[in-house]
């Protein structure tokens, strides 16, 4: 994968929603800068989806592909790892149906409420967990719980092991209510 540098890296060529990933927004050496990024080579030296975008003459992204839906769409992985793969298939749809431009503004101002709710709420232990939620969840509801912990944070002296507590709250409770559970897939044995 040398020298794979993409223009969007938030959004990664087989629709994963990179800008939020606990690996994108976590510091040191274990940082991924999204697919395609900065210095992505190092962290991935091989991706068999980006072999095959090299061989389909390079496209941005699968949805682009002469030959989308491949295999690969018609049975997706059923177990996640950092990031949940769940909705990849409706993220390819929704950016192809939508256009790029209009998906990549709905994942960067997820990526914007994901940052504020770390740089307030986290009490350390949350930061996978919110990454999760606001990937599953739409941004709609998204938007309407960060303006709710806006509120009830707002001239409140609330710790963030508090505020933590009320956004996994309010995160749990619209999962809930639309049927999304907020939990990694995992394989057998992991």
């Amino acid at each position: 994968m040398r020298d794979y540098v993409r223009e969007h890296p938030l959004f990664s060529l087989c629709g994963l929603n990179c800008g939020l990933c606990p690996r994108f927004h976590t510091a040191g050496n274990s940082r991924c800068p999204g697919c395609g990024g900065s210095d992505f080579s190092a962290k991935h030296p091989t991706c068999p989806i980006i072999t095959c975008s090299r061989r389909q003459g390079g496209v941005e992204f699968c949805f682009e592909c002469a030959s989308y839906p491949c295999a690969r769409y018609r049975a997706p992985p059923e177990t996640d790892s950092f990031i949940t793969y769940r909705n990849v298939i409706a993220n390819c749809e929704k950016a192809r149906t939508k256009g790029p431009a209009a998906y990549l503004a709905d994942l960067g101002e997820k990526v914007g409420m994901l940052r504020t709710f770390l740089a307030l709420y986290d009490d350390g232990r949350k930061k996978s967990f919110y990454c999760l939620a606001v990937n599953l969840l739409s941004t709609r509801d998204v938007r309407e719980i960060s303006e709710e912990m806006a509120r009830a944070t707002r001239g409140r002296d609330m710790t963030k092991k508090d505020a933590a507590s009320r956004l996994e709250s309010l995160l749990k409770e619209r999962a809930a209510q639309k049927g999304i559970p907020l939990v990694l897939r995992k394989g057998e044995g992991t």
